[in-house]
Order: C-alpha cells, then sequence, then structure tokens
C-alpha cells in the first residue's frame, strides 16, 4: 500500500509541476531530452534574466557589506580552482573570495569555457570588493558578484561567454562592458544553499491537549497550534519534517518582538509572515503576499504573535524590536504542517523556505498532504476475513511517514526537485524547485 500510495504522489507531483512548466514557457515536456540548444551570444549590453539584477527575480537584495571583521565573513569560502585565472590585483587573494553559490557556479562555467575553446581558461578580474571600489550596494561587496573574461582576453568571445555563464547557472549575466561580464548569484539564505528553511531543536510547538513540546520531538499524532489562511488560530496534524539535522550547526536569525516580548530563531530563508503597513491590530494576517525571508525582517516591522485578550486567543500583530545573528549547535529542524503554517515560540510562521511565495510551496505538498490523509484513513483497521470483525492494521513506520529515524531531506521534497529539473530549462526553472528541494 505505501508502494502504491509514493507511485500515485509521483504521478500527482509530475501533473502539478507541468502546469507552471506549460505556462512559464516551453520545457522539456515528456519523452526524452531535447538535444543541446544551439547557444546564441549575449549582445552588448543585454543582459539575462531581463530585469534588474536586485530584485527577486534575478540576484535578489542587497544584504549589506561584508567586510573581514563582520558576522557574515564566513559566508564567504576561497576558490582555489587551477582552472581559473584570478587577476588579484589588490595581492590580497580577495578575488578568490565568494559564496558557495557563486563559487559553484563559476566552477561549473570554467568547464563550460574549457569545452567551449580548448587551451582557454576563465579569467575574474575582479570579485569580493572590501576597498569600496564598486557602486552603492554592489553584491561585489557581498561575495555575490564577479567580473570575468577569457584567458586569452579576446572581446570576440566574451558575448558567447555571457551566454555560457548563463547556462552555468548564474541568477543575472550582464554583457557590462567591453572589457568584461558581470555576473552575480542569489543571496545564500534566498537559495538555501547551506542553512536551508529551519528551526532550532529547542524551538517549541504548543499541543492540542495542552503544554509545549520541543520541535525536535514532534512525532506523528502530533496536533500543533497553526493558523488557517484568514489567519485563525486552529491546530493542525504533524505531517513530517522536511529537514531534519539533528548535529547541525547553523546560522540562526534571533527576531525578538517589543510588546509582547517573544523571541524566535529560525534559518534566513525561512518564511516568516509580517503584517502590512496598513493592518489594523484586530485583522489576522494574509500568508501568502506577506512572507518574507527571515534576513529579510526588520526592527519595526510587525510579525504575529498568539495574545491573550478577554479570555480569547488570537493572532496579533508585534512589532519587530531586533534582528540579530547568532550561531546555533543544537540541531536544525523544518516541520510540515497540514496547514502549512506553525506557531513557534508563539509566533506565526510558514513551515516553507527559500521563495517569498508560501502559496505556491503549500499547494505543491497538496499531493503530499492527500496521500498522508489517504494513509491515516487506511490505517485505524480493517476487516478480518474470517470472523467480520476487524483487528488493528498495520501502522506505517515513523521513517516512512517521513518523521522516523532518517535524516536529511524528505524524500518527497528530493523527488519534486528532480521532477522539476527535468521538466523545465534553467531559464524557466520555477523558483518552487530549489525551494521543495531546500525546505
Amino acid at each position: 500500500m505505501l508502494l502504491l500510495a509514493r507511485c500515485f504522489l509521483v504521478v500527482l507531483a509530475s501533473s502539478l509541476l507541468v502546469c507552471p512548466g506549460l505556462a512559464c514557457g516551453p520545457g522539456r515536456g515528456f519523452g526524452k531530452r531535447r538535444h543541446p540548444k544551439k547557444l546564441t551570444p549575449l549582445a552588448y549590453k543585454q543582459f539575462i534574466p531581463n530585469v534588474a539584477e536586485k530584485t527577486l527575480g534575478a540576484s535578489g537584495r542587497y544584504e549589506g557589506k561584508i567586510t573581514r571583521n563582520s558576522e557574515r565573513f564566513k559566508e564567504l569560502t576561497p576558490n582555489y580552482n587551477p582552472d581559473i585565472i584570478f587577476k588579484d590585483e589588490e595581492n590580497t587573494g580577495a578575488d578568490r573570495l565568494m559564496t558557495q553559490r557563486c563559487k559553484d557556479k563559476l566552477n561549473a562555467l570554467a568547464i563550460s569555457v574549457m569545452n567551449q575553446w580548448p587551451g582557454v581558461k576563465l579569467r575574474v578580474t575582479e570579485g569580493w570588493d572590501e576597498d569600496g571600489h564598486h557602486s552603492e550596494e554592489s553584491l561585489h561587496y557581498e561575495g555575490r558578484a564577479v567580473d570575468i573574461t577569457t584567458s586569452d582576453r579576446d572581446r570576440s568571445k566574451y558575448g558567447m561567454l555571457a551566454r555560457l555563464a548563463v547556462e552555468a547557472g548564474f541568477d543575472w549575466v550582464y554583457y557590462e562592458s567591453k572589457a568584461h561580464i558581470h555576473c552575480s548569484v542569489k543571496a545564500e539564505n534566498s537559495v538555501a544553499a547551506k542553512s536551508g528553511g529551519c528551526f532550532p531543536g529547542s524551538a517549541t510547538v504548543h499541543l492540542e491537549q495542552g503544554g509545549t513540546k520541543l520541535v525536535k520531538d514532534l512525532r506523528p499524532g502530533d496536533r500543533v497550534l497553526a493558523a488557517d489562511d484568514q489567519g485563525r488560530l486552529l491546530y493542525s496534524d504533524f505531517l513530517t519534517f522536511l529537514d531534519r539535522d539533528e548535529g547541525a550547526k547553523k546560522v540562526f536569525y534571533v527576531i525578538e518582538t517589543r510588546e509582547p516580548r517573544e523571541r524566535l530563531l529560525l534559518t534566513a530563508a525561512h518564511l516568516l509572515f509580517v503584517a502590512p503597513h496598513n493592518n489594523s491590530e484586530a485583522s489576522g494576517p494574509a500568508p501568502g503576499p506577506s512572507a518574507l525571508f527571515a534576513s529579510s525582517v526588520r526592527p519595526g516591522q510587525r510579525v504575529y504573535v498568539v495574545a491573550e485578550r478577554g479570555g480569547d486567543r488570537r493572532l496579533l500583530p508585534a512589532a519587530v524590536h531586533s534582528v540579530t545573528l547568532r550561531e546555533e549547535a543544537a540541531g536544525a529542524y523544518a516541520p510540515l504542517t497540514a496547514h502549512g503554517t506553525i506557531l513557534i515560540n508563539r509566533v506565526l510562521a510558514s513551515c516553507y523556505a527559500v521563495i517569498e511565495e508560501h502559496s505556491w510551496a503549500h499547494r505543491a505538498f497538496a499531493p503530499f498532504r492527500l496521500a498522508h490523509a489517504l494513509l491515516a484513513a487506511l490505517a485505524p483497521s480493517r476487516t478480518d476475513g474470517g470472523g467480520g470483525g476487524s483487528v488493528p492494521a498495520p501502522q506505517p513506520s515513523e521513517e516512512a511517514r517521513g518523521t522516523g529515524p532518517a535524516a536529511g531531506i524528505h524524500w518527497y521534497s528530493q523527488l519534486l526537485y528532480h521532477i522539476g529539473t527535468w521538466l523545465l530549462d534553467s531559464e524557466t526553472l520555477h523558483p518552487l524547485g530549489m525551494a521543495v528541494k531546500s525546505s
């Protein structure tokens, strides 16, 4: 029965992801993969995607300059790839420092360059900038941007070099100058490259039968406090962990509210519901449009917390007093509920991460919720063919239900990701693919 349910999930997940693919543009479709497409060089001053660099559809928001003395310096990693030439005119090694995502894309591009032009290597003229040589809010200051040429400095190759950078997966590529190509990537938190979307094991949830429980101790059958899409409090079934790592050491954002005083720790890419500026105190949240990355929340904005007033418990917006970063070593857990929301430490959060579209992620898990409901309906009892009575039915194991001993990313999340990458081209791949993989 479990195998049948999983096959059913594959079919539904495929159907779910085909529709966005067809709506967004030509995907790979069914059957065999298409033959490699002919690559077209970028024109001078052309950029892909055709939106501003620091928008959600490209490399995303500027998050602040990284210096050698800052907490975020640990986000940068050196690139010693021998197939890449680093100009390093400052002689400090700064051009070799970059985020892991930038490093991965650059290494992929280096291979493409050697395949395209044997004997030619990729050359980086500018990487992480610690000296202020770029414009205000340049992504070079975060190690998320590189300026590149070929090692032979043949400018006739630069249009194709830009196209190869697009194919390598850079989130924004710009044929900026006759002398170089500018490439940048999303922040680590926006793709959950390292941190995913999780809470520490010490976070607490609120149980239907009363009291609280550590998030790391959640098990099938638990019903936890959550909210519907109208902001009404309710208890929702805990379904599984989308990600679970008991020994993780991740960077958590600490968000503290002023009144009432609440404190929530979550990773940068996790979604948190923020009240719009014109939201009255009595109105509930609108989860989809108001979901922001934890790293995007700023003091003065309002998140939703549980408040007791006149014997009535409801969600009210509370002003954020401070947002800080600190490192924890107590595990990382991403619980999923039937409603896609959860109250953690009395603060309302989404169960999803990576894209600021709570509703998209929630729809992607509809097949999983359906299969879970079917298994639950079949599990309580079965008829004993011999005597007409009933005997207890075998219960799905915790591991089969996604909450057992196995750690790491849930198989359904991985399944959706792989289906998405197979069906869609890299240029049209919906952000949901990354979201379900890393939530």
